[in-house]
């Protein structure tokens, strides 16, 4: 079996990520701690993310061409990314966010999309051809979603697996959610797309049914550390979540997301590959920044599904054993399948 081709229309930004005890207030000044600056963007992070998990993965996108630019063709040249729909403008700058973290990990973002803004219909149509021979076609809210909307329609145009994390949640025409296989909102991120306050007391299930009644393929709707609720034309199922020590969250998503688009591409059932999606997105919980956070390895969500097939994570020693098994393994895998283990759970392979 040949790599996957993933195709992500999408964001880059430069994060720069602070911790501190709270959210200041206008007209407060706090110390912090932890600074870090690096590439984000919820599409970069995913087109790196599929790329480290085996994927050809290519990126579309636009940047401004100034130094923070730069930041992303280094990146994509060191991570293999395929940069033919990358353009770079001098209208406006490359996009940023600012990140601020409390003790806990959680995180409060400010985005200037910038360059991002400029993605229209017209730019996705000349991406037509590269999403036409792809495996799966993914995208975010990050950018204008005309142009979100537009990666999905082409997507299903040339029977392509498309995939919606609709991050910044925000209201989509209608008629979209037709042309979309997965999507993949929060619980907040549900309500939200349904027009209601991201606190809005409803439970979730009835939410989902809502909204998968719009015309989505398959609903996943990601709860964190209490798993995903899935719902398919089949019914309902929740795959369990996975525990770790967490030091930062941001960029779970973009983990979970590439986790669960290479799984899809390489033909797995989808509940298997919520689970592997769900080890990526813990396993980025493990670390400090964004781009940090999309190094997850191959090996390493394999190992914790092993762990979670006796039991789940227990405690900081499995949550150390699966963050050294990430920074250290290193793969030269190609191809991906699920395979038995000794567990009731199964497990993707490169070979």
């Amino acid at each position: 079996m040949s790599k996957p081709i993933i195709t992500v229309v999408g964001s880059f930004a430069v994060g720069l990520t602070i911790r501190t005890s709270h959210m200041p207030i206008f007209g407060e000044t706090l110390l912090g701690s932890d600074f870090d600056m690096g590439p984000g963007g919820k599409g970069s992070n995913q087109a790196v993310g599929t790329a480290r998990l085996g994927a050809n993965s290519y990126f579309a996108g636009i940047i401004g061409r100034d130094k923070l630019g730069e930041i992303a063709t280094d990146l994509y040249a060191r991570e293999g990314v395929d940069t033919t729909y990358l353009r770079q403008s001098d209208r406006m700058a490359t996009g940023v966010g600012f990140i601020i973290l409390n003790q806990a990990g959680e995180n409060g973002i400010i985005l200037d999309m910038s360059a991002n803004k400029l993605m229209d219909s017209a730019f996705v149509d000349e991406v037509e051809e590269q999403i036409a021979r792809s495996d799966v076609v993914m995208s975010v809210l990050e950018i204008p979603v005309e142009a979100a909307v537009r990666a999905m329609e082409l997507g299903q145009k040339h029977g392509v697996k498309t995939i919606l994390n609709p991050a910044p949640a925000q209201p989509l025409p209608p008629a979209a959610f037709q042309h979309i296989d997965y999507l993949t909102p929060n619980d907040t991120e549900l309500r939200i797309l349904l027009g209601l306050s991201p606190d809005d007391a409803t439970p979730t299930l009835e939410l989902a049914e809502k909204l998968r009644g719009y015309g989505v393929g398959n609903l996943i709707v990601t709860m964190g550390d209490d798993g995903a609720l899935l719902m398919t034309e089949a019914g309902v199922e929740k795959v369990p979540g996975v525990t770790v020590e967490v030091v930062d969250t941001t960029g779970a998503g973009d983990a979970f997301n590439s986790g669960l688009a290479v799984a899809l591409a390489a033909g797995n059932p989808l509940a298997d590959a919520v689970r592997y999606a769900n080890c990526a997105g813990a396993i980025a919980c493990t670390k400090l920044g964004s781009f940090r956070r999309q190094a997850c390895k191959p090996k390493s969500i394999n190992f914790m599904l092993n762990i979670m097939g006796k039991g789940g994570l227990v405690g900081w020693l499995d949550s150390w054993i699966v963050g050294w098994l990430d920074s250290w393994v290193v793969t030269n895998w190609t191809n991906c399948r699920l395979q038995p283990t000794d567990s009731d759970l199964t497990v993707i392979r490169f070979e």
